[in-house]
């Protein structure tokens, strides 16, 4: 079967795993990214076609983080009148301990990401499934084998 040309590609972005790695690379205080020219910047420099952008992301609750709650509304919202489609889930809380500089010990409510990772996978392979895409982007594979060899030595 000959495959076709430019292939089809849908972009799957974790918000907030992208906004960590920029924030460790760059320094970035907040999610500053745009996605779709992201997006639209990798399908160009890889020869296909871009079909579709699907953003996820955990949502702060309101009455926890006001002001994070809000920019995740707004940013979602204009993400919508793009085109990019998004999924968001509110974070779940628990107390966590913290050990500060001078040994004393508190708790602060920590919030995590639950069922995105999960939601991004079923995603991937419903459109494997149903033909939505022709490539899974492999640009960033290490071409390295860091498994263990097995021994050709003999006892």
């Amino acid at each position: 079967m000959n495959e076709p040309l430019p292939k089809r590609a849908i972009a799957y972005i974790d918000g907030q795993n992208l906004f960590n790695s920029a924030k460790e690379a760059f320094g970035y205080p907040y999610p500053n990214y745009d996605v779709k020219k992201l997006a639209e910047f990798v399908c160009a420099t890889s020869g296909c076609n871009l079909e579709s952008v699907r953003f996820y992301t955990g949502i702060p609750d309101e009455s926890v983080d006001q002001q994070r709650y809000h920019f995740w509304v707004a940013k979602l919202a204009a993400m919508g009148t793009r085109g990019i489609k998004s999924y968001s889930r509110p974070l779940k809380y628990s107390n966590q301990k913290i050990v500060l500089a001078d040994g004393t010990i508190t708790s602060a409510l920590v919030g995590r990401e639950k069922g995105i990772d999960i939601r991004i996978a079923l995603d991937i392979v419903s459109g494997a499934l149903n033909n939505e895409y022709d490539v899974a982007y492999d640009k960033c594979i290490d071409p390295n084998d860091y498994r263990r060899k097995k021994s050709t030595l003999k006892l």
